[in-house]
């Protein structure tokens, strides 16, 4: 179960990743969502195997 947890976690850090790089190549009004949304995805990532998998065992 931890392995589905790591790589869940893996595959949200780097679709934030993505979200970061695309802030930056669309429209004015959804640069700064797509900031955003990429500070919370990067937020849930660490938050994942931070708190969550001491109770997944």
């Amino acid at each position: 179960m931890k392995v589905v947890a790591f790589v869940v976690s893996m595959g949200i850090f780097v679709g934030s990743f993505l979200l970061f790089g695309y802030a930056f190549a669309v429209d004015q009004g959804w640069n700064y969502l797509l900031f955003s949304l990429g500070l919370v995805a990067i937020s849930v990532s660490l938050a994942i195997p931070f708190h969550l998998l001491d109770k997944l065992d």
